[in-house]
Order: structure tokens, then sequence, then C-alpha cells
């Protein structure tokens, strides 16, 4: 018997060393991917090259293909993939649903109905130096935010995680309806445009979307580090989370703010990229459990990582023609998604 907390303790530590190698091992995947996708494309360029200081950047053309033309778009994938994944695991945790994703709540669709707005009827939206398109996109997200979550408050004292899901899922088909009415409107190039963004795309050609988006993403990222011990509790229940002392309205509040905020800024800069938000997630359970503090990070990495090989992908697998990345996450996440609707179910977790 002397020997049984021994080997539990053993175990116990050896599951510590797999899981904190396992995190490190995305961190350092996701910095990899950055580092080694701008060097991808149809021009080649040597990564010493990019880093030599003994040649002016003004005569570097590998450096200014780098830094100028490839970076920020990697950067970009990175920022969505990331943000995207994350948002998958606090609404997993959240709704209490395995097949919850960062699109659920209708925010992407809100994002896309701004967007089409813009597109189609050429709406004088800027703000900061802002483009049209993606604040009119993040506007759309948090209009939806702002009808979902009043309709979950709307008839009892808190947050009700089943009308927030219905909800979305309703608004979610009234916009698509009414995306479809306006790209009726719309002319050929109007609708090729509209088409084009709402199949996800990563064109980013300067750091300034990255700029603007940033700060968003910071305070969505600040939000999901105070909430992977909640996270573990609500998942085993409201009563059960507060009677361990979770303040559970607070909680679902900062849950669903902050998923939203994520999952609107992301869109507005990459467009709505399926599917990241629960391959990565479910990927990551899979290798190391499902303590939310190793699963959020460690998803915000791996998704940062999977955005990013799929870009490169797309703009290089028919080069000169480009994917829109969309395409690629939804031929990887459709399969995937069937494979976890068959074999777990959309009950609660």
């Amino acid at each position: 018997m002397g020997l049984l907390p021994v080997v539990a303790g053993v175990t116990a530590g050896a599951r510590r060393r797999r899981v904190w190698a396992v995190q490190i091992g995305f961190l350092l995947l996701a910095v990899l991917a950055v580092l080694c996708a701008p060097l991808v494309g149809p021009t080649a360029i040597s990564l010493r090259q990019v880093f030599d200081p003994t040649i002016a950047f003004a005569d570097n053309v590998d450096a200014q293909i780098f830094f100028i033309a490839r970076l920020p778009r990697t950067l970009a994938g990175a920022l969505v993939g990331g943000a995207l994944a994350a948002a998958g695991v606090v609404l997993q945790a959240l709704l209490r649903n395995p097949l919850a994703t960062p699109f659920t709540l209708g925010v992407s669709a809100g994002a896309s109905l701004g967007a089409m707005l813009v597109i189609t009827f050429g709406l004088p939206l800027t703000l900061a130096g802002i483009p049209a398109v993606p604040l009119a996109s993040f506007v759309g997200a948090l209009a939806a935010v702002g009808v979902v979550y009043g309709l979950a408050t709307m008839r009892r004292q808190g947050l009700s995680t089943n009308v927030l899901l219905l909800a979305g899922v309703t608004l979610n088909s009234l916009f698509s309806a009414i995306i479809l009415f306006v790209q009726y409107l719309a002319d050929f190039t109007q609708s090729f445009q509209a088409i084009r963004w709402v199949m996800g795309n990563l064109d980013v050609s300067s750091y300034q979307p990255l700029l603007w988006a940033l700060p968003m993403l910071l305070v969505a990222a600040g939000a999901f580090a105070g909430l992977p011990r909640a996270l573990n509790l609500l998942t085993l229940g409201t009563d059960s989370a507060a009677a361990r002392g979770i303040d559970v309205l607070r909680t679902q509040r900062l849950a669903f703010v902050s998923a939203s905020l994520a999952t609107g800024a992301a869109v507005a800069l990459g467009g709505p990229i399926g599917f990241i938000g629960i391959i990565v997630p479910h990927l990551v359970r899979l290798l190391i459990g499902a303590d939310h503090r190793f699963v959020l990070p460690a998803s915000a990495c791996l998704g940062a990582t999977f955005l990013v090989v799929c870009d490169t992908a797309a703009r290089t697998l028919l080069s000169p023609m480009e994917l829109p990345v969309g395409v690629i996450t939804a031929m990887l996440g459709g399969p995937f998604f069937l494979w976890l609707l068959v074999t777990r179910g959309g009950g609660p977790r």
C-alpha cells in the first residue's frame, strides 16, 4: 500500500511534464510557423539574407519581401487563428457543448452583414484611418453580440445559455438571409468581392490592420487569462460552480463578451474563417486533457500555427492563383466536425 502514493505521484508528475512539453512544443511551433511562412512564395528568399546586418534594408530585397510583402499577412494569420481557437475553447465551456464554435452565437453573421453592406452600397464608414469594410464588419459583430446578449438576459436574472445558443442560431439564419438579399441587389463586381470576403481571406498588405485589431485582441486575451479555473468548474454545471465559490453570472458574462470580442476582431481582420474554433480545441484536449489552464493557451498557439500553415498552402498550392484560406480550413474542418458529431454528439459535456 505504501507504494501507491509513490506511483500516483510519479504518474501525476509524468503527466504534468507531458502537458508542459506539449505546451512548449505548441508555442515553439507557432514561432517557427511565423518565421518560416514568409519564406515560402513564388520568389525564393533566404532567412539568413533577411537578417544579414551587413546589408542595408533599402538594398536587401529578401528583407523587403519578408517584412513588407509577407510578414504582415503571416502575423494576421497567427492573430486570427489564435483568437478563433481560444474563443472556441471559451464558448464550448460556457455553453457546455463540444460542438460550439466562435460563430455559433451570430457574431460571424453580423460581421459578414456589416461587410456586405459596405461592399455593396459603398457606405462612407471610416474611423481613425481604419478601412470601411473591416470597420463595418466589427460594428456588425458588436451589434449581433448586443442583440444575442439582450435576448439571453431579457426574462430572467442571469444569463441563460440555452437562450444564448438559440438566439445565436436564429440570428445566424436571419442575417444569412439578409446577406443573400444584399448579394442579389449587388452587381457582378460587388458580388465577387463579397463572396471572396465571405470565404475568408488574409490578404493583409500592411501592418495598419494589425495595429487597430491588436488592442481588442489584447483585451480579450486579458479576460481569457482570468477564466480557466472558473471554466473548469463551469463545465460541471452552474450549481456545482456556484457551490465552489464561483460567481457564475460574472464568469458567463466575461466569457461571452471576451469570446465575442475576439471573434469580432478576428473576423474583421480575416473574414469568417470557419472550423478553427472546433478543430483546434478538440485536438488539444486529445493530447493534454480538458484542464482549461492548459487547453486555452495551447489552443491559441496551435490555432495560430494551423491558420498560418493553411494560409501558406492557400497562396502557394495553385500559384499564381490564390485560394481563399477559408476553403482550406473548411475542407479540413468539415470531415472533422462530422466525426465529432457522430462520435460525441451535441449534448452537454
